[in-house]
């Protein structure tokens, strides 16, 4: 298994063998980077420019990456140059982070998932497996996202206009719900799973169907949460 860190790099985690650290990256104290990983991984206009030919080469071209302190990146995570993450992330298998993406400190980033172009992801946030999140998307702090929702950025695909994604702060986006590009989706706000949003939701409403539309509140989803937590 192939390993590289490289001499621009500063190391003060665990770097297990068979990941690749390139560029000046950063890697904090007691983070921990599993094998068969990228850290710094050239943008594609670099790549474009002129494959590299070498490890060498390719550390080269490497902006790099940086890493907080008591973090955990999983085996498979590819992190693109010019990321930022806080401190205290996890990152399961296999997450994809693209160049400009930002991750507050505190978040959780499930398997599979995709930050796939310029994204914000506040602190605390919890992101779980297979979510999709494009350029321009951006999160709030403690936010949760369920698995395979799918956030998109073209009304019409393919278009040359991209509209992003807001999900304010403590928002609750439902497992499969399918986020359409330019909306908003205001503080504290419910989206039921597998609904598909069209348009803005307003704070602390809870929307649900296709097009998703309000049925409750905040309060109210509060309320059914906790009886059936207190349910036997």
């Amino acid at each position: 298994m192939l390993s590289y860190i490289s001499p621009r790099a500063r190391i003060r985690g665990n770097v297990v063998q068979g990941a690749l650290v390139l560029g000046p990256s950063e890697i904090g104290d007691k983070t921990y980077v599993d094998a068969n990983t990228i850290i710094g991984y050239p943008s594609r206009d670099k790549l474009l420019r002129g494959p590299p030919c070498s490890i060498n080469e390719l550390d080269e071209l490497s902006d790099g990456a940086r890493i907080g302190s008591l973090c955990v990146v999983r085996a498979g995570c590819v992190i693109y140059e010019g990321v930022e993450v806080g401190d205290r992330v996890e990152l399961g298998h296999g997450v994809l982070v693209r160049r400009g993406s930002f991750i507050g400190s505190g978040a959780r980033i499930g398997s599979g998932s995709q930050l796939d172009g310029a994204v914000t992801v506040g602190e605390e946030t919890n992101i779980q497996s297979m979510a999709y999140l494009p350029h321009l998307t951006r999160v709030g702090r403690r936010v949760f996202i369920g698995p395979n929702v799918c956030v998109t950025n073209d009304r019409y695909p393919p278009s040359s206009r991209l509209l992003g994604v807001m999900i304010e702060d403590e928002a609750v986006v439902g497992a499969g719900a399918i986020l359409l590009a330019g909306v908003t989706v205001g503080a504290g706000a419910v989206i039921a799973a597998g609904s598909v949003v069209v348009r803005d939701v307003k704070p602390g409403e809870l929307v649900l169907g296709c097009p998703a539309q309000p049925i409750s509140d905040r309060r109210s989803y509060e309320e059914k949460k906790r009886r059936y937590e207190e349910a036997p």
